[in-house]
């Protein structure tokens, strides 16, 4: 279904990080693994509570997490968006701009870390903000829209096909041990 309650998606703000962190956490293959503390409690609501139902929208973030977030604010080829339904955050998604030298020295936009509240899944919330995303990175001239997705996220992998995207590559991560403290960037 489609929601017909007006979906608004804008940039993150810093009073944005509790709710985002909170959506993390609102995931089949990864509750408790983003929050600071473990699955979130009742007396870790925000004040809207959860937008329906009885998961929070909100978990008490990490200093690493607002970190994270000013060096992606303070960088102008990152940026954080969040999609609200009433004022609530109900949505997240990531837009990294790449230059390669690759393709004439194109730019390629890659969307991260896409995350609807599970109260919200198959209303099109999803749908709108992978549409914004393709509508910026097209305004900003990039050459294609890339994503990577968890190999277990057979439901998601189906959304994005739907969307358009195809499965053209296969993506490899290897899991690094950062000389960096927990919460400092180095840049």
């Amino acid at each position: 279904g489609v929601t017909h309650t007006p979906v608004a998606i804008r940039p993150a703000k810093r009073g944005d990080v509790p709710a985002i962190v909170g959506l993390f956490d609102d995931d089949d293959l990864s509750v408790g693994a983003y929050s600071s503390a473990g699955p979130p409690t009742r007396a870790e609501f925000s004040s809207a509570g959860p937008p329906t139902g009885d998961k929070p929208a909100h978990v008490t973030p990490s200093g690493a997490h607002y970190a994270a977030f000013d060096a992606i604010e303070a960088d102008p080829n990152n940026q954080v968006f969040v999609a609200e339904i009433g004022g609530v955050v109900v949505g997240t998604f990531q837009l990294t701009f790449i230059r390669q030298l690759s393709y004439g020295g194109c730019l390629v936009a890659q969307v991260e870390s896409v995350h609807v509240h599970s109260s919200v899944r198959s209303h099109g919330v999803g749908r709108m903000m992978m549409e914004f995303a393709r509508t910026e990175a097209e305004r900003r001239g990039a050459y294609r829209l890339q994503l990577t997705s968890n190999v277990k996220r057979e439901r998601a992998h189906g959304f994005y096909e739907r969307l358009g995207y195809r499965a053209t590559h296969k993506g490899m991560k290897l899991q690094l041990q950062p000389s960096a403290p927990k919460g400092k960037i180095e840049t």
